[in-house]
């Protein structure tokens, strides 16, 4: 897998959730803060996001705005309506409002709007250095993929299909990629050269040592090794590595292992030796006792409270 897909990866729990919104006259919702991340496209008519922190941000047709850090938001037709706050079904899960009746006038505004459920306890920094809100108009650089995913998803929401349940959760996945990739390529131009995640998957030699440790995290990677993916010497690497990413390059990849031993205990029912074995540990015992001074917990306990 690659770096974004990784990240993801670690931090994904539980099934996303979405649904369409049909929005007559004036209108105003309110949504509380979550654990996970939502998001909103503009599909027809206009709307205003009035972020937690930061001023309210105009949107039209074919604009895309995810919030990554679950903090509340509304969203409302002009920033000066009432808000009514959105009710949450009793399984967490957003409840679909039922569509509008035969003959019923077009809506002035319509949208697609969801949530992911993500795992903080692990928070991979590529998605917390991501700002308060992505905002991606429709008019910013080629992202065909993503207004494809769009449509895509808005197709299997519009009716009761064969094979809807798992098309929507894997174009959910899908959607989130494009949105967080189409932002990744547009933020370097603009980003602080002082370093960060876009930074560092913008520069060649670090995205592919990062590239090459996160397809084999169990490999005895030396910092040698790893600047030579990039084309670089062991101190030149290790300094442009650390300046990026923030930390050294072997301390990350102890994290990132770690990481992925959290997540395969989580979701997988595999023996400890084998977590151990993708987690690049030859002994169980060593990597249990790495484990419990990361997690502060045993494996298997870890695995217990997960479950």
């Amino acid at each position: 897998m690659d770096v974004l897909s990784d990240a993801v990866a670690a931090m994904r729990a539980g099934r996303p959730h979405s649904g369409l919104r049909y929005k007559y006259g004036p209108w105003g919702t309110r949504f509380q803060a979550t654990d996970g991340a939502g998001f909103h496209v503009v599909l027809r008519g206009s709307a205003w996001l009035l972020p937690a922190q930061g001023e309210p941000v105009a949107l039209g047709p074919g604009d895309v705005v995810f919030l990554a850090h679950g903090r509340g938001h509304a969203l409302a037709s002009a920033p000066d309506v009432p808000l009514e706050d959105f009710t949450v079904g009793p399984d967490g899960r957003w409840p679909d409002p039922p569509p509008p009746p035969p003959g019923a006038p077009e809506p002035d505004t319509l949208m697609l709007c969801g949530a992911y459920l993500l795992d903080r306890s692990r928070a991979h920094p590529l998605l917390t250095e991501l700002p308060e809100v992505v905002h991606l108009p429709a008019r910013v650089g080629d992202t065909g993929g993503l207004r494809a995913a769009v449509e895509l998803l808005g197709q299997e929401l519009t009716g009761c299909r064969p094979g809807s349940y798992t098309i929507i959760a894997s174009l959910l996945d899908t959607l989130l990629l494009y949105i967080l990739r189409a932002w990744w390529e547009r933020e370097p131009r603009d980003a602080v050269p002082r370093g960060g995640w876009a930074a560092a998957l913008a520069d060649p030699a670090v995205c592919a040592a990062l590239h090459a440790l996160h397809s084999d995290p169990a490999r005895a990677w030396s910092v040698e090794e790893l600047g030579a993916e990039g084309g670089l010497s062991r101190a030149a690497f290790a300094r442009r590595f650390t300046a990026l990413v923030g930390r050294p390059p072997l301390a990350y990849l102890t994290w990132w292992r770690m990481t992925t031993a959290g997540r395969l205990l989580r979701t997988e029912d595999l023996p400890l030796r084998q977590v151990a074995e993708r987690a690049g540990y030859t002994s169980e015992f060593a990597f249990a006792k790495a484990f419990k001074r990361e997690y502060g917990v045993a494996p298997g306990q870890y695995r217990k409270q997960a479950s």
